[in-house]
């Protein structure tokens, strides 16, 4: 196991440096600058002003040579300098993240919890009507694009029910006590959260269901049944545990999606986020942050599967012999 840690550490750091490089030379392939922008803006017009700020960004420099800067810096625990906010990145990056973090879990655990549940009773009810109707719900959430599912939810718990706020993250203008600032971000959480998490419960609910009529069939299910074992201990003691492997499996390579996601979730619920971060650092071009919000995602990901590693070392006794 300790080979294995070991081994996954190693790869974190060939993905970093991959995605370094894939998004550094996709950037200098972009067309504009922040240079460009500021000077469409009249924020710049002197050109010896433009020439000193290419100077000081290191932006005068030959590509090869900023990659190599840029690499080394990253490596060296610093993600660079905003130019429009004028701070550190990673101070940007770190401002808006615990708002993201909270969608991505709250999200993470109505689409795990809803499709788990989903999936056993699918599976457990199948060819019922029961099996019908969350088969035919898993493939329209499915197919709904979230921000016309976002919309929708807007539209009829927001603007004709009025039960949960439009958008935002917390109510302006309101004093509340602790109690009462949690229930207002709840709230407005609520609805973006059911908007991305709903996408991603269609996924596991089929998953789900596929896994758990699989090991229905396998020999030792069988042999608990005819041990006289009741059908709730067979479903919970011994199918649904080896049916979660494949829901791990893709409970850690869907983080980084769930990460795109949000970006599109965050704008239709003006939720300040790294979505929100990110679209304004890409149409400013602010591409030390866009750089930033890449690098993060990447760490985020590579480490959710190596929990997810260990999660399957845990579930799976058959791992640890190896």
């Amino acid at each position: 196991m300790k080979r294995s840690i070991v081994r996954r550490l190693f790869q974190i750091i060939s993905l970093i440096l991959g995605v370094i490089v894939m998004n550094f030379t996709l950037i200098q392939m972009a067309p504009g600058s922040l240079l460009d922008i500021m000077t469409s803006e009249q924020q710049v017009t002197d050109p010896a002003t433009l020439e000193h700020l290419k100077h000081l960004y290191g932006l005068d420099q030959p590509a090869i040579v900023q990659l190599l800067r840029y690499t080394w810096s990253v490596f060296s625990f610093d993600l660079g300098y905003s130019y429009r906010q004028n701070a550190p990145v990673f101070d940007i990056i770190m401002a808006q993240l615990p708002s993201t973090l909270l969608l991505m879990l709250t999200s993470l655990g109505v689409a795990v919890t809803l499709g788990m549940i989903a999936g056993v009773i699918a599976s457990v009810k199948v060819n019922t009507a029961w099996d019908v109707v969350i088969s035919l719900a898993a493939v329209f959430f499915f197919a709904a694009p979230t921000f016309w599912l976002g919309i929708m939810l807007i539209i009829f718990f927001a603007v004709h029910l009025d039960w949960l706020p439009v958008g935002g993250m917390t109510t302006i203008g309101e004093q509340f006590g602790p109690v009462g600032q949690v229930v207002d971000v709840i709230r407005h959480l609520i609805l973006p959260a059911l908007s991305l998490g709903l996408f991603y419960a269609a996924i596991y609910t089929r998953v789900m269901r596929a896994s758990m009529l699989e090991v229905f069939s396998l020999d030792f299910v069988r042999t608990a049944r005819a041990k006289g074992l009741s059908k709730t201990r067979v479903i919970l003691a011994h199918v649904f545990r080896n049916a979660l492997l494949p829901v791990v499996t893709l409970l850690g390579l869907q983080l980084g999606t769930v990460l795109g996601g949000s970006v599109v979730i965050e704008a239709v619920f003006s939720w300040p986020g790294i979505g929100s971060l990110m679209l304004d650092s890409v149409m400013s071009r602010n591409y030390p942050v866009v750089l930033g919000v890449f690098v993060l995602s990447a760490v985020v990901v590579a480490v959710a599967n190596l929990l997810v590693d260990l999660a399957y070392y845990r579930l799976d006794p058959r791992i640890r012999s190896r």
